[in-house]
């Protein structure tokens, strides 16, 4: 009986991949915070002060459930890129939004904060228009980027 039992699909239990599922991570389940935007501006606020150059804003929402904001700066070397990037994840340790994640900081030709709903590129000229972030999302004018290479 018990094998009759076991060989009933009824019984046996779906799998995982067989699980009803429910996508809350698409691209309208994601809509930007008033946290968000107070990050945002933060950080804004600290490239200015850092004299980061070309910043250029990607709104994300609707386009991917990654982050509201990407944000996109220059620096002229890579101890610039380093110093913005040591002082900015300072400032949202010290506004109460934590502690950002941070890759790339040893070699400091491209250096990605995610803050949550900000993440933010900073690159040396060179590797930014090498990786061309810009028009990989899709934001930006293109003629203006292949005449700058």
């Amino acid at each position: 009986m018990t094998q009759a039992h076991a060989a009933d699909p009824s019984q046996v239990p779906a799998s995982p991949s067989r699980a009803p599922t429910r996508d809350t991570t698409g691209p309208a389940a994601r809509q930007p915070s008033a946290e968000s935007g107070a990050i945002h501006a933060l950080v804004l606020d600290q490239l200015g002060e850092d004299q980061a150059q070309d910043v250029v804003t990607i709104p994300l929402g609707g386009k991917s459930s990654i982050a509201d904001h990407m944000v996109i700066a220059s620096g002229r070397s890579t101890r610039q890129v380093a110093a913005m990037a040591g002082k900015l994840a300072e400032r949202l340790k010290a506004s109460g939004h934590g502690s950002p994640r941070i890759e790339g900081l040893p070699a400091a030709d491209w250096v990605l904060i995610d803050a949550g709903d900000v993440v933010v590129h900073l690159f040396r000229p060179e590797v930014r228009s090498f990786y061309n972030l810009e028009r990989m999302w899709g934001f930006g004018d293109e003629s203006a980027a292949a005449g700058s290479a």
